[in-house]
């Protein structure tokens, strides 16, 4: 693979590349922050406080860029470059997907292999938080802190490409088009991307731990997400004359109602599966039965055996409802992306990470979320951990949560975020 040549003014590569105090921009922007500093810091191994002391302010200025700069999935072309050039600087040799974003790079030698995953896209959201390195890009924005994790995961690789020796390997995964359904977790399994790796991590951003804190989780962390969309047909006619024709909103109305009923009678109540419709259309006038119709909604569970099983159950539920109303009906079942299932073995692994990187102080519970993320993509092949890196600066300051265009994190969880990852790769290769 080509490894793009062209190298940008990268944030962190030249010493005229000043950054103000993190907590007096967030001040100016009238946003309250605590000083930013090393929480975890003398928690060695030495090269790895050195290398933080050196260059924390190059990762919070990577960050700053990369959320000025948002590029949306699959068209991560100045992301991925400024990734390559930041790895090539210090002698690294990544290499880029086929389809241009997306960058993999392996630090060390040996057999064994554990990969640490950063995902790189924004938003199709515009920013409103009034920060001076706000998004640029009108309709884009790094919401869901996107730039963190690829800046989490650039510091650590050059903390990790300074350090004396490794104990194996260590693959870099800065994927694409984690906000698309079925993600670019997929692009990156096609690639070669798991080649052999025993392991992977990764962290996400939570506004709901304060910074400093490391949530982690054995078995579900997320829901698989799955799409459904109904399309209904009829002959049409009166209203005052159903029985000659196929009542429409009637077989739409029993599928709203029955469907999430049937499904929690068939379905294990523990896996914690869910239907919720999120769109309805049919029709326009009061007196017609109209002659099509659609419904949309979005279809959850944290149980992998389950999600399996869905598809088949949801048509056949389906079939069986609309039987006795005569209307026709089209299913497109679009599976999203399954559930992320941390292991026990990798977890514990992770909390020795954390608590090596931060003290016992930073390790935390997380709670199961029914959202989704394509991580779970890596777990289908490997087995690994997905962890919640606190972000919230802790009270009074509000906990504005993800996906909003007022979202602003605690950037102290950088340097977290860094060790945390820094320390579960080299627990993971003892």
């Amino acid at each position: 693979m080509t490894v793009l040549d062209s190298r940008p003014n990268v944030p962190g590569d030249h010493e005229s590349n000043p950054i103000e105090a993190p907590g007096a921009l967030l001040s100016e922007a009238g946003v309250s922050m605590a000083p930013v500093d090393d929480l975890g810091a003398g928690r060695g191994p030495f090269w790895l406080d050195d290398w933080l002391r050196a260059n924390a302010t190059d990762v919070l200025a990577w960050r700053r860029h990369i959320h000025a700069h948002p590029e949306l999935s699959r068209h991560e072309f100045a992301t991925t470059e400024l990734i390559v050039s930041l790895l090539r600087a210090v002698g690294l040799k990544p290499w880029v997907l086929p389809g241009g974003t997306g960058v993999v790079c392996d630090i060390g030698r040996g057999e064994r292999c554990v990969a640490l995953r950063a995902d790189i896209d924004a938003l199709p959201l515009t920013e409103a938080t009034g920060l001076p390195y706000a998004s640029t890009t009108e309709g884009a924005a790094h919401m869901c802190g996107h730039d963190a994790h690829t800046a989490i995961l650039l510091g650590a690789a050059r903390a990790l490409a300074g350090a004396p020796e490794l104990p194996g390997r260590v693959r870099l995964i800065f994927q694409p088009a984690e906000e698309v359904m079925p993600g670019g977790a997929l692009d990156m399994v096609a690639a070669g991307a798991l080649e052999g790796v025993e392991r992977i991590y990764g962290l996400h951003v939570d506004p709901r731990l304060e910074a400093g804190k490391v949530g982690t989780r054995v078995g579900a962390l997320t829901s698989a997400a799955d799409l459904i969309e109904l399309r209904l047909t009829s002959p049409g006619g009166h209203t005052s004359r159903p029985h000659l024709t196929a009542d429409l909103v009637y077989a739409l109305g029993t599928v709203i109602t029955s469907l999430p009923s049937v499904l929690s009678r068939r379905v294990d109540p523990r896996s914690g599966t869910v239907l919720v419709w999120g769109a309805v259309h049919a029709g326009q006038a009061a007196n017609a039965v109209p002659q099509d119709g659609v419904l949309r909604g979005t279809l959850r569970t944290a149980d992998h055996e389950v999600w399996k099983a869905l598809e088949p159950l949801v048509a056949s539920s389906v079939e069986s409802l609309l039987a006795p109303t005569g209307v026709g009906f089209s299913l497109d079942y679009r599976r999203g992306v399954p559930p992320v299932v941390s292991d026990a073995e990798s977890t514990a692994l992770m909390r020795a990470g954390i608590e090596a990187a931060v003290g016992e102080h930073g390790l935390a519970g997380t709670e199961q979320s029914s959202g989704g993320e394509d991580f779970g993509w890596y777990l289908e092949h490997v087995q690994g951990a997905f962890a919640r890196l606190g972000v919230w600066s802790g009270p009074p300051a509000p906990q504005a949560d993800i996906h909003r265009p007022t979202f602003v994190l605690d950037e102290r969880a950088l340097l977290v975020g860094v060790r945390t990852l820094v320390h579960t790769a080299l627990a993971s290769l003892a």
